[in-house]
């Protein structure tokens, strides 16, 4: 997902174990005070108010949170970002991967008292892929056998979903697919009644573990909890997430104990982590973002490996990171982040030489370096990024012009191929290394797909497809580690850092843990140590 955050047979051992660590590390009980007497967990981390609470919209992050704060898929995700059943209990796949049997939890019922049956996961993904719900994130459910066909009405069936019993459903695909299960946590499979009730967005009904309560656009959400959810209800009474725009005001709220949770603005890291009475309040966790400049292959002396190679030498991004965001970040050594399985930690980034920057440009028959244009958007951190690239690039001999634009402007300027390099980031949608690899690099993403390097190497692109259909997880991630590494050989991209999150959490917060996926955080085993001092 680009420019915004979204939105088990699959296990992340090392996920869970970059995110214990640097909990482990960062964080503690370090304010003093009484904790608050209030049975509500209060959350800041949205700037802005979601789009809806249909989960069939859900393309943002504020969305897809409040989605799985009322609604359930057959999957979901923890906050370690591994995959494990949720209306399903379990399920069978076939001997070839094609084919997924899930077995559905019984006696689940619908915030109105309406039973859960299979029936409801058919009509849910019809609806979703109905090309007259406009849903943004239909992609998701196209792995489906008829699902493209069905989403763009050449089909009025969608015949790869059967509900054999009320507790039984059939899902057959259109081709092995070893992520299927973590798709299924989207928001967008998210599971809905039959009879959607009108203003279904405002007031949503969902089988989840809260109910919406009272939404107040651009302020907060408000929701009690589901004394009926089928795992038990959970730990507090109510759970409200603020809209707060600015991050200065969110820092004051936290501060007078107005919220219990706050995500650390990047300009106010240092300050944190160096004042001694709010530092053991810190707790960090490796995001799933790459920040990375996408070099189009296809334009001038850029097709030349040598050429983007150079550029990645010709650039300190440890300097980077240390200077322009706090430390807040590690140096990209491929597109698979270090959280997820399929990184390679023996791998390092590209280091900083100069001197070999120019003998490569050299070597590629440009001694006297090279005129290219890098784009960039109006962000402030994203400008001083760009600003700081172009004079390392300088002193290489490569004279690089920053174009600045709007998101959407430079975002299209990538698609079309008008750029010669741009800096850009990437969210994942779902916690895989498929997520970094197809979108970013397969030939078959150019473009609007995501693909903004216009990169082509046939072996990168049959190690992906091994991978995607592979179901042996070790042999998966083995290939995963092979793409990346053809890749960053060939550097379609001036390889960056992967960003941290950064939250403060009150001492009075029990069993918090903070998510590596944005709706891997449901507040149902969170409480409030109302007795604490």
């Amino acid at each position: 997902m680009e420019g915004k955050r979204p939105l088990s047979l699959l296990a992340a051992a090392p996920l869970a174990s970059a995110l214990l660590v640097s909990a482990t590390l960062l964080g503690g009980c370090g304010a003093s005070g009484s904790a608050p007497s209030r049975r509500e967990i209060i959350d800041s981390r949205d700037q802005y108010d979601p789009r809806s609470l249909d989960p069939a919209l859900s393309t943002d992050v504020p969305t897809g949170r409040a989605v799985g704060y009322v609604f359930d898929g057959l999957t979901r995700f923890e906050a370690d970002a591994s995959v494990q059943p949720a209306l399903a209990e379990r399920w069978d796949v076939s001997p070839d991967g094609s084919q997924y049997t899930f077995h559905l939890r019984r006696g689940v019922k619908f915030h109105d008292g309406t039973p859960f049956t299979a029936h409801n996961v058919v009509s849910s993904w019809k609806r979703a892929l109905n090309p007259a719900t406009k849903s943004g994130a239909a992609q998701f459910l196209f792995p489906i056998k008829g699902a493209r066909e069905f989403n763009a009405g050449k089909s009025p069936a969608l015949e790869g979903v059967v509900a054999r019993d009320d507790s039984t459903l059939i899902v057959t695909l259109t081709e092995p697919l070893a992520i299927f299960t973590k798709m299924l946590a989207m928001p967008v499979a998210a599971v809905v009644p039959e009879q959607i009730p009108p203003n279904f967005g405002e007031h949503p009904i969902g089988t989840g573990p809260w109910k919406l309560v009272e939404w107040k656009h651009d302020d907060y959400l408000l929701f009690s909890r589901n004394e009926a959810y089928y795992s038990g209800p959970p730990k507090t009474d109510t759970l409200r997430a603020r809209i707060i725009a600015e991050p200065s005001t969110g820092v004051a709220e936290f501060e007078s104990g107005n919220v219990d949770i706050l995500q650390i603005p990047e300009t106010e890291a240092r300050d944190w982590q160096e004042d001694e009475s709010r530092s053991p309040l810190l707790m960090s966790v490796p995001a799933l973002q790459l920040i990375y400049i996408g070099i189009n292959t296809t334009r001038g002396p850029l097709t030349d490996a040598r050429v983007r190679q150079a550029i990645n030498y010709a650039v300190d991004v440890n300097q980077i990171i240390e200077r322009l965001i706090s430390g807040r970040g590690t140096h990209a050594a491929g597109v698979i982040p270090p959280a997820l399985p399929g990184y390679d930690s023996t791998r390092k980034g590209y280091p900083y030489d100069p001197a070999k920057a120019k003998q490569l440009l050299a070597a590629a028959g440009h001694p006297n370096g090279i005129d290219i244009e890098l784009w960039t958007s109006t962000r402030p951190i994203f400008l001083r990024i760009a600003e700081t690239i172009q004079a390392y690039l300088a002193q290489v001999g490569i004279r690089a012009k920053i174009v600045q634009r709007e998101s959407a402007a430079a975002r299209g300027a990538a698609r079309k191929g008008e750029t010669d390099m741009i800096l850009k980031d990437w969210y994942a949608d779902y916690p895989d290394a498929e997520g970094f690899l197809f979108p970013l690099l397969s030939s078959t993403s150019k473009g609007a797909g995501g693909n903004v390097s216009f990169y082509s190497n046939p072996k990168f692109d049959s190690l992906v497809v091994a991978a995607r259909r592979e179901i042996d997880e070790s042999k998966r991630n083995a290939l995963y580690k092979q793409a990346d590494s053809v890749a960053f050989v060939d550097a379609p991209m001036l390889f960056l850092y992967f960003y941290n999150d950064l939250y403060a959490v009150q001492p009075w917060l029990k069993g918090f843990r903070p998510p590596v996926i944005f709706n891997g955080q449901r507040w149902t085993t969170v409480s409030i140590d109302s007795v604490r001092k």
